[in-house]
């Protein structure tokens, strides 16, 4: 390939990725598509189908990805590629949606036909056994749900009893009056929980967005309650810590050595409280967002009371909520006991350095008048060299006017040497005066 064409396919590639010669933002289809993007399937009245939930780290995608790829290869369909987060595949009569989210995966298995005992022959029972084992992950949610054709009638309290294994049965009209939804809330027998549906007047498309909110709900209340056997966990913790910060608060100080072990102990504190914080915040802010959507998804099921029944809105929120409170409580309790940790630590830290300050003043004040006394001894011992230096000046003085009244000239010995005296002392006085002038100008300069 020459130069000319490679040229020519950069240039028609740009043109294609150009809106009327403006460039397009390279993951804009993407995000186009993911607002656009059917999360629920179109559901054919009757059916059942079993909904799996997952927690697993992202780094199993790709163990996910090659087990829906060996389903893929014994009947003959395409399998996902390496980037797609969602994929379904058709075996039969029985359909699998796979979606991979950031902490968990859902498998969802869909069977269209009619059936007379629901829950009794669930679509999961059609995918094999050992494929079933080898998929990673734990199950946090496992749901089956059974869809009632309009034709049929509606099934009466005591088939409900037995259908749910006389729980309290919980249901309502949803979607304004188009479908009836019972329930327990409980996990049977084989591990799965149940939700019976029966259309009174459901749209083609009413179907599918029904089972996905229900399954968002089942799947998304689960995950708001992660948080609490932590939360639970904590709240020993917490009042042990704050039963420690208020000892603290109470300790006498008499020094700085108690001020700064005290400073030590809140520091220690404070580092196990942040230890907590970082250990719960990402799980309680998902918390709270998965909380959020359980109460959108079902104000969007527009329910309707079925009489002798409570709604599932007033089973979910109540139970719900109480959970969510809880979590709130804790995870504000662990602020405001940081909060006050770090008020604590402050003001010890404060009262710390103006003792030290304190301390430091009285330590410049005691090498200043440790200054002063030297400079005195300093200048007394000047004193008492001028005087040794003009002692034994004059001394030399006297021999030498001796040695030359020995030579024969007439003077007067004691005479000339009591007239130096003034002149050697100031002299010696100025001279030395002189040195230390000169040493401190050389000392300053360093």
């Amino acid at each position: 390939m020459n130069a000319d064409s490679l040229s020519s396919q950069t240039a028609n590639h740009r043109f294609n990725d150009d809106l009327l010669g403006i460039a397009q933002y390279q993951q804009r289809k993407e995000l186009h598509n993911e607002l656009n993007a059917i999360a629920y399937e179109f559901l054919a009245i009757p059916a059942q189908l079993s909904h799996l939930v997952l927690l697993s780290d992202r780094q199993f995608i790709s163990q996910e990805r090659k087990l829906l790829g060996q389903l893929c290869d014994q009947y003959n369909t395409t399998p996902p590629n390496s980037n797609t987060n969602e994929f379904t595949v058709v075996m039969g009569d029985v359909q699998l949606r796979w979606e991979r989210h950031t902490e968990y995966s859902t498998y969802t298995i869909y069977q269209a036909g009619s059936f007379e005992i629901p829950f009794e022959q669930p679509p999961i029972k059609r995918l094999p056994r050992k494929w079933l084992t080898c998929l990673p992950g734990e199950v946090l949610v496992a749901t089956h749900i059974a869809l009632d054709d309009r034709s049929r009638p509606k099934r009466s309290l005591n088939e409900l009893a037995q259908l749910f294994s006389s729980n309290t049965v919980i249901g309502s009209k949803v979607a304004g009056g188009s479908a009836s939804v019972w329930s327990d809330n409980q996990i049977h027998q084989d591990g799965f929980g149940r939700i019976l549906i029966h259309d009174d007047n459901l749209r083609s498309r009413q179907v599918g967005r029904l089972v996905q909110r229900l399954l968002e709900i089942e799947t998304y209340r689960m995950l708001a309650m992660l948080p609490l056997p932590l939360t639970r966990d904590m709240i020993p913790k917490l009042a042990q810590a704050d039963h420690r910060l208020a000892m603290l608060r109470n300790t006498e100080l008499i020094n700085i050595d108690d001020e700064q072990q005290l400073l030590d102990e809140l520091t220690t504190l404070a580092a196990e409280i942040e230890v907590l914080s970082a250990q719960t915040s990402h799980r309680f802010n998902a918390s709270r967002a998965y909380y959020d959507i359980v109460k959108l998804r079902i104000r969007e099921l527009r329910e309707e009371r079925i009489e002798g029944l409570q709604m599932l809105q007033e089973f979910m929120i109540q139970r719900l909520s109480s959970a969510m409170g809880t979590c709130e409580l804790v995870h504000s309790k662990l602020e405001n006991l940081s909060l006050h940790v770090a008020r604590a630590s402050e003001l010890l830290r404060t009262r710390v350095d103006i003792s030290m300050e304190a301390q430091i003043r009285d330590l410049l004040k005691s090498m200043d008048n440790r200054a002063h006394l030297q400079l005195r001894l300093q200048e007394t011992v000047e004193g008492l060299s001028v005087v040794v230096l003009s002692y034994y000046l004059l001394g030399l003085i006297g021999y030498g006017l001796k040695a030359i009244k020995a030579t024969g000239y007439m003077i007067n010995v004691e005479l000339i040497t009591g007239m130096a005296i003034p002149v050697v002392v100031i002299g010696v006085f100025f001279a030395v005066r002189r040195i230390r002038n000169l040493v401190n100008k050389q000392h300053s300069k360093k």
